[in-house]
């Protein structure tokens, strides 16, 4: 149970540190107006970091984000395991932070939710009975 725990636990600091991660780029890296025109003015006075700058508005430009994130919610849905849980939470968090906020919500919602359940202990406890119903012949 304790080891359970804290590979839950694990699971959701990775989501929260994507999270920060994808903070520190928006408003570090592409946000502030400064930034943006000492890359625009180029040459040799451009610092290196422009490239990277330039990568991360092409992504959300051509929205890889939002697209990435919700690939990782279908295959959160698809292998219902912790590890695509937090990655399609992960995702959502990243395209909702870089301006893919509808497609990143709803990979968001998909990996948190999918989260919560795999990390309940009665849904891991029975999991030959995941997807069937009890049928009683008669009431």
């Amino acid at each position: 149970m304790r080891g359970q725990r804290s590979r839950a636990a694990l699971a959701w600091i990775v989501v929260l540190l994507a999270g920060a991660i994808a903070a520190a780029l928006r408003y570090g890296l592409v946000e502030p107006p400064g930034l943006g025109d000492r890359c625009a003015a180029g040459g040799p006075a451009a610092p290196a970091w422009c490239g990277l700058r330039d990568l991360v508005v092409q992504g959300f430009l051509h929205d890889v984000y939002g697209a990435a994130a919700l690939l990782a919610a279908a295959l959160a849905l698809l292998y219902r395991r912790r590890w695509s849980a937090a990655l399609a939470a992960s995702l959502g968090l990243l395209a909702i932070e870089l301006y893919c906020y509808e497609s990143g919500a709803l990979a968001l919602l998909v990996g948190a939710l999918l989260l919560v359940r795999v990390n309940d202990p009665a849904w891991a406890a029975e999991p030959a009975r995941r997807g069937q119903q009890d049928v009683q012949s008669e009431p």
